[in-house]
């Protein structure tokens, strides 16, 4: 791994780029009632992406396995979507989960961050769902600090998602992010051989996309046709949470926020 540890001044930076994305996500979270198309969240975060002079960083994002580019600055996932869901004609309805997910980078430096939203009144389970993996993103905030590996980390999110019977994403994973959206090193939210065998020690510098997704049943996913669509394979709900967050003197300096503050 190359894992770049990052200045007080590019950490800054990053901060600035994080508040941009929080501003993203607070109004679309304020959007998001029923009868609101998706489309309408992609065309409020491209403007504000425009406006503040930065750049999208999902939009024509190329596809892993060759197909078409990911077309839009923001990622709306509702319900069963866990990841990567293509805004356009569907209108939010009541009971709805929804997931954003925004990433920009701003005079060279990225912040990405992702929340869900409940639609008005949901089902109880839902609504622990995502609170569940709201608070499995604070686990790690508050875990976080030079000097532990990563595994410390991941052991504490897998552990209280499980406690709560749901299942952590395995599929997809956290990450180092900083100059480029994706660097090292990746961060899975639960605890693997391979994990334990290329364990990643925290230092000082290092700028992260910590990224819990969790769902209701099993943890298995799939792609719908439109090849970017990530689903859960049983068709039970999805929820995901992500701050961009850096290892500082003292634990984890959480990068998105709309204050610019250390803390969530």
């Amino acid at each position: 791994m190359a894992i770049r540890l990052k200045s007080a001044a590019e950490i800054e930076k990053m901060r600035v780029a994080g508040r941009l994305v929080a501003t993203i996500l607070r109004d679309l979270a304020a959007m998001c009632r029923p009868g609101t198309r998706t489309s309408e969240f992609e065309e409020r975060s491209a403007a504000l992406i425009r406006t503040a002079g930065a750049e999208p960083l999902f939009k024509n994002y190329p596809h892993y396995a060759g197909g078409k580019p990911y077309p839009a600055t923001v990622c709306v996932s509702v319900n069963e979507e866990v990841v990567h869901g293509i805004p356009g004609d569907r209108a939010i309805r009541e009971g709805d989960l929804v997931s954003f997910d925004v990433g920009v980078k701003l005079d060279g430096f990225c912040g990405d961050a992702a929340a869900s939203v409940c639609v008005g009144q949901v089902d109880p389970r839902v609504k622990r769902l995502a609170e569940v993996t709201r608070q499995a993103l604070e686990i790690a905030v508050r875990t976080i600090r030079s000097g532990i590996f990563w595994s410390s980390v991941a052991g504490r999110i897998e552990t209280f998602v499980a406690e709560a019977g749901f299942s952590v994403v395995t599929d997809f994973v956290g990450h180092g992010i900083g100059a480029e959206m994706h660097e090292d090193p990746k961060l899975p939210n639960f605890v693997s051989r391979d994990l334990l065998r290329r364990d990643v020690l925290l230092q000082e510098g290092m700028t992260l996309a910590v990224e819990p997704m969790v769902n209701m049943g099993s943890h298995e996913v799939e792609h719908l046709a439109d090849g970017w669509t990530v689903v859960t394979k049983d068709r039970q709900p999805s929820a995901h949470f992500e701050h961009t967050i850096a290892v500082a003197e003292g634990g984890g300096d959480v990068l998105t926020t709309l204050n610019g503050s250390r803390t969530l």
